[in-house]
């Protein structure tokens, strides 16, 4: 081999590829999430509006939805190009780890990023067109910029830490706990070194930066958020809800809403976070234990980093809201010791030079079959922790008669559709193309049903029965764990031949 081909990063190139391999093959095998059913059907919106009217109450930066919007917008309205953001970012989050090689060596982060690559919840929330992928990448990116202004004061990382805190504010109100928890770590990690210090010590480096490059990073952070938080200038009333989405959110966090883990409480504290890396994520469970080690003399990039990750553990454990998904933005720095712990141990005495290694590989191997397991096979069981809110793949006994009749004649777009159900989402999005479409509840129901199709709950079916007219396909179908079991009628007439179900004559003449 010649030389430059020898000196490309092939591990890197391996790991990425694994980690891009299982966040895109068969991304449509599961049906689209609640969560995903509502940031597409926002993204529609923005077709009629040109922009995101940002809602403080919806706990969430407008950024995530302008990226479903452009990829909407290029490829159409597609599932996978729903996810695609997410996808991008959940990879990204990959090659970001091994960045971090300049503070950490290259083969602590390739231990990490082998453990991102297949761990069970990036792998499962990466394939989500959710926010938490788009909040690791620019947390990591936010912790680059510190550590990078800390080791060497460089103006990169004054603008790397900007960008970082600018996306994260762009993506989700929880920016307030990783930024309280950066600051906190800071101040946890001077009084312990007054105690024990770091072995290695890392004194703060000499500023590498002049005021003029603070002013701009500054101004094209703040300048950015101003432009998506108004709606590209559309309303400029929008901006205020920077800061009332804290108050709001504050209030979620305090009110469980419905997502409190009480059977797991401990005491004032809960340990949730901790079953599921027990169940799904060793790599970071053995991560967790090395924050032990560092208590005692250690590399003091590595101390602050191991403080951090506790305290923000500790910080979501406390929080009385929670859902599996947000569990990402706290495993990513516990990769990082478990190759740190790797590497220490090699080093340490000549018998772990095998035995470390040995043991952090079928750490990832116990993640790996769970991942293959739960992306692929079980990706909507309810009994797996991390399904959560999932609709089911049944979903499709209603939506594929209708989006087949649609691909059959697109005037069937226009079929009138009459929706009775308690929860709609994801449908809302899903038939997003149709344009007579009701969405109705138990106290708003239309004065006739006579639509082309109906859906509603089991428990309302004897009551919309007793108003149809006309023979109609009778079809049951799941929409999601928690959710009673539905019932769909397709108009005989339309649907004959693209559904199987029981032919129902309600007696009354047709329309």
């Amino acid at each position: 081999m010649r030389p430059s081909f020898q000196r490309l990063p092939w591990l890197e190139f391996s790991i990425l590829f694994v980690a891009t391999l299982f966040r895109v093959w068969a991304i449509e095998i599961k049906p689209p999430h609640f969560d995903e059913g509502v940031n597409g059907w926002f993204a529609d919106q923005m077709r009629e509006t040109g922009y995101y009217a940002y809602d403080p109450t919806n706990y969430h930066g407008p950024l995530h939805f302008y990226l479903v919007f452009a990829g909407q917008m290029l490829f159409g309205r597609e599932l996978w190009a729903l996810r695609l953001p997410a996808i991008i970012a959940s990879i990204g989050c990959v090659w970001l780890l091994f960045r971090f090689s300049r503070f950490f060596g290259k083969n602590t982060v390739a231990w990490a990023a082998a453990a991102m690559a297949v761990s069970p919840a990036f792998v499962f929330y990466g394939r989500y067109s959710i926010h938490e992928s788009g909040m690791v990448f620019f947390l990591m990116m936010t912790m680059w910029g510190v550590l990078e202004l800390w080791r060497s004061g460089t103006k990169l990382g004054l603008f790397v830490t900007v960008a970082g805190l600018s996306g994260m504010i762009l993506t989700k109100e929880t920016v307030v706990i990783h930024v309280g928890c950066m600051a906190l770590a800071a101040g946890t990690f001077w009084l312990w070194e007054r105690v024990l210090p770091s072995r290695p010590a890392m004194p703060i480096s000499a500023r590498r930066w002049e005021p003029r490059d603070a002013a701009i990073a500054a101004a094209i952070g703040i300048a950015a958020i101003l432009t998506f938080y108004s709606g590209f200038f559309h309303d400029w009333s929008l901006v205020r809800g920077i800061v009332t989405t804290v108050s709001a959110w504050f209030e979620t966090g305090v009110v469980d809403g419905g997502h409190a883990k009480e059977s797991y409480d401990f005491g004032p504290l809960n340990f949730y976070w901790v079953a599921l890396m027990a169940r799904y994520e060793w790599p970071a469970l053995a991560g967790l234990a090395m924050c032990v080690r560092v208590i005692w003399p250690s590399s003091a990039q590595l101390r602050y980093l191991a403080i951090y990750a506790a305290g923000t553990l500790l910080a979501y454990s406390i929080i009385t809201y929670k859902t599996p998904w947000c569990i990402i933005v706290m495993l990513w720095p516990f990769l990082i010791l478990l190759g740190a712990g790797v590497e220490e141990l090699r080093r340490w005495r000549p018998a772990f030079i095998f035995v470390a290694p040995i043991a952090a590989g079928a750490a990832i191997a116990v993640s790996l079959l769970p991942s293959l397991w739960l992306n692929f096979r079980s990706h909507s069981d309810p009994k797996e922790p991390y399904v959560y809110v999932q609709t089911f793949p049944e979903i499709r006994a209603f939506t594929d008669p209708l989006l087949s009749a649609a691909e059959n004649d697109p005037r069937n777009y226009e079929m009138i559709g009459q929706l009775l159900l308690d929860s709609y989402y994801p449908l809302p999005w899903m038939l997003g193309d149709f344009t007579r479409v009701g969405y109705y509840n138990n106290e708003n129901w239309p004065d006739r049903l006579d639509g082309t199709f109906i859906a509603a709950e089991e428990s309302k079916a004897d009551r919309v029965e007793a108003l149809l007219e006309g023979t109609y396909i009778r079809v049951p179908f799941r929409l999601r764990d928690g959710q009673e079991d539905c019932v769909a009628w397709f108009r005989v007439d339309e649907f004959e031949g693209l559904t199987e179900g029981e032919v129902v004559d309600y007696g009354k003449s047709s329309r």
